[in-house]
């Protein structure tokens, strides 16, 4: 995973392993217990100026650990196209969530069998950049 993270960080995005040729990301969220910033490799599909991410942790039937870590901290930071960027994570629901999540499935059509294989509805993350939020809204 540190070699990928490297990669995406270098080059802006994977060129090798099972993410080469895919829209990928580094997500950096803060650890729930730990505090401290973890960082993973994120498949990711562009929604205007945001990034759609799902937490699909291979189908199984726990939400990844960085997906926890964002529901206890919304704040991230994203890193692609050779950019760093501060932003804030949601959790998108209803008729967004699936208009998201079908957009993301056809970007990445590997991931499309994950909810047959868990129990639980994958959730669908939009990540949208700070600096891009109305200050009014808060």
């Amino acid at each position: 995973m540190d070699a990928l993270i490297s990669e995406i960080r270098e080059h802006g995005h994977a060129i090798s392993g099972h993410y080469a040729g895919r829209d990928a990301l580094v997500l950096t969220t803060r650890g729930a217990r730990s505090g401290l910033l973890r960082s993973n490799p994120v498949a990711f599909t562009r929604d205007g100026e945001r990034f759609i991410v799902s937490a699909t942790n291979d189908g199984a039937d726990t939400h990844p650990a960085w997906y926890r870590n964002l529901i206890a901290d919304p704040r991230v930071t994203v890193e692609v196209d050779r950019r760093r960027i501060a932003g804030v994570a949601r959790i998108a629901t209803g008729t967004e969530r699936e208009r998201l999540w079908q957009r993301h499935i056809a970007n990445h059509p590997g991931l499309a069998d994950y909810p047959n294989q868990t129990t639980r509805q994958i959730p669908v993350v939009v990540l949208e950049a700070l600096d891009r939020l109305d200050p009014a809204a808060d």
